[in-house]
């Protein structure tokens, strides 16, 4: 998660604009879809006319309808899941011992360089490395622990 922090945080801004701006598939590309789609049943040719037209006609706002909701449905769920993903992780950084936290944060968060780092605390790079390894170890703990804790409530 450290390395993906900033991908996750754009996915996230990105799915929060697109519910926000959400607009839907619109009448002509559904009823394009409708018309141009192959049937699934087979087909038998009675008459010279198609009933086509008259099904996309009475169909296609149900569908529109239909499509739209669960479209919604998917993007909310799916930023749900990135914000719950992005908010554990800020917690556990936060839950980090005292400077350690500091240093992760300033790392991961406002994406300081290591240089930035040593000079703010006034450590050598060394010591920011080891720092990064105990962060991790710690993270790696807690994400353990977070995920007994779901396994032991969905078996509850």
């Amino acid at each position: 998660m450290i390395r993906e922090y900033p991908k996750r945080k754009r996915d996230l801004e990105c799915l929060r604009r697109q519910i926000a701006d959400f607009r839907g598939i619109s009448d002509e590309d559904m009823i394009d879809t409708m018309y141009f789609s192959q049937p699934e049943e087979e087909r038998v040719q009675t008459s010279g006319i198609s009933d086509k037209t008259a099904k996309i006609a009475t169909t296609y706002r149900d569908k529109m309808a239909r499509i739209n909701s669960e479209w919604y449905e998917h993007l909310e769920r799916r930023y749900y899941e990135l914000a719950e993903e992005v908010r554990f992780f800020e917690s556990a950084l936060k839950s980090l011992p005292d400077e350690l936290s500091d240093v992760m944060t300033d790392m991961i968060i406002y994406r300081y360089t290591w240089d930035s780092l040593c000079s703010i605390y006034h450590v050598s790079r060394t010591m920011i490395a080891k720092y990064r390894r105990k962060a991790i170890w710690e993270l790696e703990d807690m994400y353990q622990q977070r995920e007994k804790e779901m396994v032991e409530y969905m078996l509850s």
